[in-house]
């Protein structure tokens, strides 16, 4: 397992105890992380292919044992009254999807307002896409109106392995950003399938950025 700690400019959570956790939870599982996340103060992460339950448990292990702080999108209505300070501590950021910029607008403004973020979503936007389904684009379009790098990381239940990647900056070409990608995720398996398909079935507009929580 990778104990590459994490640069000094990395969101992060926790101290040395949750790491100590985090690593035992990914040994009591038999898996192991390859890789880092890189020393950026924002960028957006995708993780795929996302087919079981059980890729919550290997996905908070991973987050633990490197001290990284990533949040996830959730509904903003979840912050009203007690849940709240729950979800804060959960590190779910909140969106309005009512909103007329729409969730990538959300995001957007939420990584240019903020000194570091880091935003975690999971491209196919459900455990199960329709065959044939292509990714959402959402995050693609986070990343290239937020000018942040994408960081792919693959749970290949094949080598029990959780890959992290190389920052992938985004082009003019989103068909050629996504190539890349591909290329990344080629032959990874999942609890229960293949990864889906990578190339986009919506075109080049934007779209909300596979749903939130709740």
């Amino acid at each position: 397992m990778s104990h590459v700690p994490l640069g000094p400019r990395t969101p992060r959570r926790g101290g040395p105890f949750s790491r100590l956790v985090g690593r035992l939870l990914m040994r009591l599982m038999g898996w192991r992380i390859a890789g880092a996340f890189p020393d950026l103060e924002k960028f957006v992460t995708i993780g795929a292919p996302h087919s079981s339950n059980y890729d919550f448990f290997i996905a908070m292990g991973t987050i633990l044992s490197t001290g990284v702080r990533i949040h996830i999108l959730g509904k903003h209505t979840l912050f009203k009254g007690p849940l709240g300070p729950i979800m804060r501590w959960c590190d779910i950021l909140p969106v309005d999807r009512r909103a007329a910029h729409g969730v990538v607008g959300e995001c957007v403004a939420a990584l240019n307002s903020a000194d570091r973020l880091v935003v975690g979503i999971a491209p196919e936007g459900t455990r199960s896409p329709k065959p044939g389904a292509g990714w959402k684009t959402g995050f693609w379009h986070i990343a290239r109106q937020a000018g942040v790098p994408i960081i792919p990381v693959a749970l290949d239940y094949t080598t029990r392995t959780v890959r992290i990647g190389d920052p992938v900056t985004t082009t003019d070409s989103m068909q050629d950003d996504f190539a890349l990608l591909s290329a990344f995720y080629a032959g990874v398996q999942g609890a229960r399938r293949q990864l889906a398909a990578t190339i986009p079935t919506d075109g080049a507009r934007p779209v909300e950025p596979v749903g939130t929580a709740g």
